[in-house]
This record gives C-alpha cells, structure tokens and sequence, in this order.
C-alpha cells in the first residue's frame, strides 16, 4: 500500500496571512468575510491571522512575497477581484497577478492559494463572493486550512 499524505481541515495553531486587493472592494471584503469565517470555524485564533491590503490584484505577489518571507506564516492566501472591461487591462492584470502569485509559493516554499476572481461583470463577481455561487475567499481559506497541514506533514 502505497503511503499517502492528505492536509487535515485543523487549523489550530497554524498562522495565516491574507493579502487582500481594496480595488472592487464590495467584492474583495465579502471574500475576505468569508475566508477568515473559514479560518476561524476550523481553529485559527484570531492572533494566527494576519491581513495586508493591497491597492489592486496586480499588486497582491510582491506583498503575497513578502508576507512568505517573513517566516511567520504556515500559508499565504490572495484575494481579489478582475473585473472584464473594454480594454485588455483585464488581461494583463489577470495573467500577471496570476502568475506572480503562483511564483511566489514556488520561490519561497510557502504554500499560496489564490482566491482572485476573475468576471465578466461586477454581478458575476459579487455572485461568486457570496451571493448564490458560494464564497471563493471561503474556498481560499478552506484550501489554506488544508495546504498547512498537508506541508506540515509532509516536512
């Protein structure tokens, strides 16, 4: 039987950052609600979590980075939201917070998860931060919950 590594849904004694996009904030801080909602029902005290506010998605990697280095936190999780316009803005900033934010997990070690919507109208976006489609930022922490215990059992 082959050995299998799976993260526990326990967050006690973990500390988590959340790095937290203010642009399209009636969107962003429904995904922040519901992520620390997440963090806290599973465990997380109040004192493991920290935020840091960002001015928009593009900006969420190189505080997402920082926050790694520090060394004081089990997970990093990203949150924001991308809303399509006329312009290929949309594009740019989407493919490069995306890809920084998974370069920062790969460089530092650190587990990050990605809790960034992408949408083509602000009410696709406000329905996937809690509305109907469930809550992406509840998502995030939920993975972030997992990603800790998985890294932690598997060092």
């Amino acid at each position: 039987m082959p050995r299998v590594h799976e993260g526990k849904l326990n967050a006690q004694g973990k500390r988590f950052a959340l790095v937290v996009s203010r642009f399209n904030d009636l969107v962003t801080t429904r995904l922040l609600d519901g992520a620390l909602d997440c963090l806290q029902r599973h465990g997380a005290a109040d004192e493991d979590i920290e935020v840091a506010w960002v001015p928009g998605a593009f900006e969420l990697p190189i505080v997402a980075q920082k926050m790694a280095q520090t060394g004081r936190f089990d997970v990093v999780t990203c949150l924001g939201c991308i809303v399509r316009s006329d312009t290929p803005h949309f594009d740019y900033v989407a493919g490069e917070s995306s890809k920084g934010i998974a370069r920062v997990g790969l460089d530092t070690g650190v587990p990050i998860t990605f809790g960034v919507i992408t949408a083509d109208t602000v009410d696709q976006a406000v329905q996937r931060a809690g509305v109907k489609s469930g809550n992406r930022g509840w998502d995030a922490g939920m993975n972030a919950v997992e990603m800790a215990s998985l890294v932690a059992a598997i060092e």
